[in-house]
Protein backbone atom coordinates (compact mmCIF):
# COMPACT_ATOMS: atom_id res chain seq x y z
CA UNK A 1 0.00 0.00 0.00
CA UNK A 2 1.25 3.45 -0.87
CA UNK A 3 -0.24 6.68 0.37
CA UNK A 4 0.78 10.31 -0.04
CA UNK A 5 -0.64 13.38 1.56
CA UNK A 6 -0.10 16.95 2.56
CA UNK A 7 -1.53 18.94 5.45
CA UNK A 8 -1.12 22.58 6.41
CA UNK A 9 -0.68 23.03 10.14
CA UNK A 10 -1.26 26.55 11.51
CA UNK A 11 2.02 26.64 13.46
CA UNK A 12 5.68 27.38 12.86
CA UNK A 13 7.94 24.68 11.48
CA UNK A 14 9.84 24.59 14.80
CA UNK A 15 6.58 24.00 16.71
CA UNK A 16 5.48 21.25 14.30
CA UNK A 17 8.90 19.59 14.53
CA UNK A 18 8.76 19.69 18.34
CA UNK A 19 5.24 18.21 18.31
CA UNK A 20 6.30 15.41 15.92
CA UNK A 21 8.94 14.45 18.48
CA UNK A 22 6.77 14.80 21.60
CA UNK A 23 5.35 11.43 22.70
CA UNK A 24 2.56 13.12 24.70
CA UNK A 25 1.36 14.93 21.57
CA UNK A 26 1.67 11.77 19.49
CA UNK A 27 -0.28 9.70 22.05
CA UNK A 28 -3.10 12.26 21.99
CA UNK A 29 -3.12 12.45 18.18
CA UNK A 30 -2.75 8.79 17.14
CA UNK A 31 -6.21 7.18 16.89
CA UNK A 32 -6.46 4.22 19.29
CA UNK A 33 -3.05 4.81 20.90
CA UNK A 34 -3.03 2.94 24.22
CA UNK A 35 0.58 3.65 25.18
CA UNK A 36 3.70 5.22 23.76
CA UNK A 37 7.22 5.52 25.14
CA UNK A 38 10.46 6.94 23.83
CA UNK A 39 13.21 4.35 24.17
CA UNK A 40 15.97 6.54 22.71
CA UNK A 41 16.39 9.58 20.48
CA UNK A 42 15.54 7.41 17.47
CA UNK A 43 13.25 4.68 18.86
CA UNK A 44 9.65 4.81 20.05
CA UNK A 45 7.54 1.89 21.24
CA UNK A 46 3.76 2.08 20.99
CA UNK A 47 0.62 0.02 21.45
CA UNK A 48 -2.34 0.96 19.24
CA UNK A 49 -5.78 -0.62 19.02
CA UNK A 50 -7.22 -0.44 15.52
CA UNK A 51 -10.30 -1.74 13.76
CA UNK A 52 -10.09 -2.59 10.08
CA UNK A 53 -13.45 -3.84 8.84
CA UNK A 54 -14.47 -6.73 11.10
CA UNK A 55 -10.96 -7.18 12.55
CA UNK A 56 -10.08 -5.32 15.75
CA UNK A 57 -6.66 -5.86 17.24
CA UNK A 58 -4.08 -4.34 19.50
CA UNK A 59 -0.76 -3.80 17.74
CA UNK A 60 2.48 -3.45 19.63
CA UNK A 61 5.32 -2.06 17.63
CA UNK A 62 8.67 -0.37 17.48
CA UNK A 63 9.24 2.74 15.38
CA UNK A 64 12.68 3.89 14.30
CA UNK A 65 13.47 7.43 13.13
CA UNK A 66 16.28 8.00 10.64
CA UNK A 67 17.53 10.63 8.21
CA UNK A 68 16.87 13.20 10.94
CA UNK A 69 17.00 16.71 9.48
CA UNK A 70 15.58 19.09 12.14
CA UNK A 71 13.27 20.94 11.55
CA UNK A 72 12.80 19.77 7.95
CA UNK A 73 11.81 16.12 8.39
CA UNK A 74 12.79 12.51 8.89
CA UNK A 75 12.16 8.96 7.79
CA UNK A 76 10.08 6.75 10.04
CA UNK A 77 10.05 2.92 9.84
CA UNK A 78 8.09 0.54 11.99
CA UNK A 79 6.43 -2.80 12.44
CA UNK A 80 3.45 -3.69 14.58
CA UNK A 81 2.30 -7.16 15.53
CA UNK A 82 -1.37 -7.77 16.23
CA UNK A 83 -1.37 -11.45 17.17
CA UNK A 84 -3.85 -13.50 15.12
CA UNK A 85 -4.98 -10.35 13.30
CA UNK A 86 -1.60 -10.18 11.60
CA UNK A 87 1.01 -7.50 11.25
CA UNK A 88 1.61 -4.14 9.67
CA UNK A 89 4.99 -2.77 8.67
CA UNK A 90 6.23 0.09 6.63
CA UNK A 91 7.75 3.50 6.56
CA UNK A 92 7.17 7.09 5.67
CA UNK A 93 9.19 10.10 4.61
CA UNK A 94 7.92 13.15 6.48
CA UNK A 95 8.86 16.62 5.24
CA UNK A 96 8.11 20.05 6.66
CA UNK A 97 8.13 23.28 4.65
CA UNK A 98 7.04 26.85 5.22
CA UNK A 99 3.65 27.67 3.77
CA UNK A 100 1.51 30.82 3.58
CA UNK A 101 -0.82 29.59 6.37
CA UNK A 102 1.73 27.77 8.54
CA UNK A 103 3.79 24.63 8.04
CA UNK A 104 3.11 22.23 5.18
CA UNK A 105 3.65 18.65 6.32
CA UNK A 106 3.93 16.17 3.47
CA UNK A 107 4.29 12.43 3.78
CA UNK A 108 4.93 9.49 1.50
CA UNK A 109 4.01 6.10 3.03
CA UNK A 110 4.89 2.61 1.90
CA UNK A 111 3.29 -0.11 4.05
CA UNK A 112 2.36 -3.78 3.99
CA UNK A 113 0.01 -5.93 6.05
CA UNK A 114 -0.17 -9.67 6.59
CA UNK A 115 -2.33 -12.25 8.33
CA UNK A 116 -6.09 -11.76 8.66
CA UNK A 117 -5.67 -8.07 7.77
CA UNK A 118 -4.27 -8.98 4.36
CA UNK A 119 -7.36 -11.09 3.64
CA UNK A 120 -9.67 -8.07 3.99
CA UNK A 121 -8.72 -6.59 0.66
CA UNK A 122 -6.72 -3.60 -0.44
CA UNK A 123 -9.59 -1.14 -0.81
CA UNK A 124 -10.80 -1.62 2.77
CA UNK A 125 -7.26 -1.34 4.14
CA UNK A 126 -6.50 1.74 2.02
CA UNK A 127 -9.72 3.52 3.04
CA UNK A 128 -9.12 2.71 6.72
CA UNK A 129 -5.51 3.95 6.50
CA UNK A 130 -6.66 7.20 4.84
CA UNK A 131 -9.35 7.70 7.52
CA UNK A 132 -6.83 7.11 10.33
CA UNK A 133 -4.33 9.50 8.70
CA UNK A 134 -7.02 12.19 8.42
CA UNK A 135 -7.99 11.69 12.09
CA UNK A 136 -4.34 11.84 13.16
CA UNK A 137 -3.57 15.03 11.24
CA UNK A 138 -6.76 16.78 12.40
CA UNK A 139 -5.84 16.09 16.04
CA UNK A 140 -2.12 16.70 15.51
CA UNK A 141 -2.76 20.03 13.80
CA UNK A 142 -4.80 21.30 16.76
CA UNK A 143 -2.24 20.05 19.29
CA UNK A 144 0.75 21.50 17.41
CA UNK A 145 -0.97 24.87 16.96
CA UNK A 146 -2.07 24.84 20.62
CA UNK A 147 1.41 23.99 21.91
CA UNK A 148 2.83 26.97 20.01
CA UNK A 149 0.33 29.42 21.48
CA UNK A 150 0.95 27.96 24.96
CA UNK A 151 4.71 28.46 24.58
Amino acid sequence: MEMKGEYTIPASRAAVWAALNDVAVLKAAIPGCDSIARLSETEIEATVTAKVGPVKASFKGLVTLSDLDPPNGYTIRGEGKGGVAGFAKGGAKVRLAEGPAGTVLSYDVDAAVGGKLAQLGGRLIDSTAKKLADEFFASFSKLAAGSETAA
